[in-house]
């Protein structure tokens, strides 16, 4: 049961980085505090690229597998004794 504790944590680690990454790879959709004062600039927000919807394809991918991870490592650490 450690081990597979210590392989959640790593997981757990390395989704965390990687959706933070494919977070900030997204592009900016306006409404933020950019556009409150004046620096954001609104282009056609309806079409995105392949490129964009695989982005948002894996990130959602990770972002499940990272509340999977959570949620396992919660069990095994409420039912551990």
């Amino acid at each position: 049961m450690e081990a597979l504790q210590i392989a959640l944590q790593i997981l757990l680690g390395v989704t965390s980085l990687l959706l933070t990454l494919l977070i900030l790879l997204h592009k900016g959709r306006g409404g933020g505090l950019s556009d409150m004062f004046g620096g954001g600039m609104s282009s056609n927000l309806g079409s995105s690229g392949v490129a964009e919807r695989n982005l948002n394809r894996f990130t959602v991918v990770l972002g499940i597998t990272w509340g999977i991870v959570i949620i396992g490592l919660g069990l095994i650490m409420s039912y551990s004794t």
